[in-house]
């Protein structure tokens, strides 16, 4: 499986044509306590660099973009129940939703772990 990161603070962690989408460590330490969350409708098909969610916390609201297009397939009604999720385990069970890439050669415009980490210690 490859993860890979958006200048926005999302992750990808890529599985054959199937992927999963949530927050990274430094997007949820910058927001703080998440207290909300609003997931994707599935079946939904959403472009690369639009909205798909939102997440609240008790210092802002941010949206949640998606990396790359593709279709919503499953969204985390465990987080939904518990948005701390988001906070205490954000590459785990703070997952947001599950997606069917369209067009997995966008994957290649994201970051890959270790330019990630240089971009975010700038952030």
């Amino acid at each position: 499986m490859t993860i890979k990161y958006t200048p926005d603070h999302e992750w990808i962690k890529v599985d054959g044509a199937n992927a999963t989408v949530g927050i990274t460590h430094h997007a949820q330490d910058a927001l703080g306590d998440v207290v909300f969350v609003d997931l994707p409708e599935i079946g939904k098909a959403i472009a690369a660099k639009e909205i798909a969610g939102v997440v609240e916390s008790v210092k802002a609201a941010a949206d949640v973009y998606m990396p790359v297009s593709g279709e919503i397939t499953e969204v985390n009604e465990a987080l939904r129940a518990d948005p701390s999720l988001a906070n205490s385990d954000p590459l785990g069970a703070g997952w947001f939703f599950k997606v069917k890439l369209a067009n997995p050669a966008e994957l290649d415009a994201l970051m890959d772990e270790t330019s990630y980490s240089a971009f975010s210690d700038h952030a």
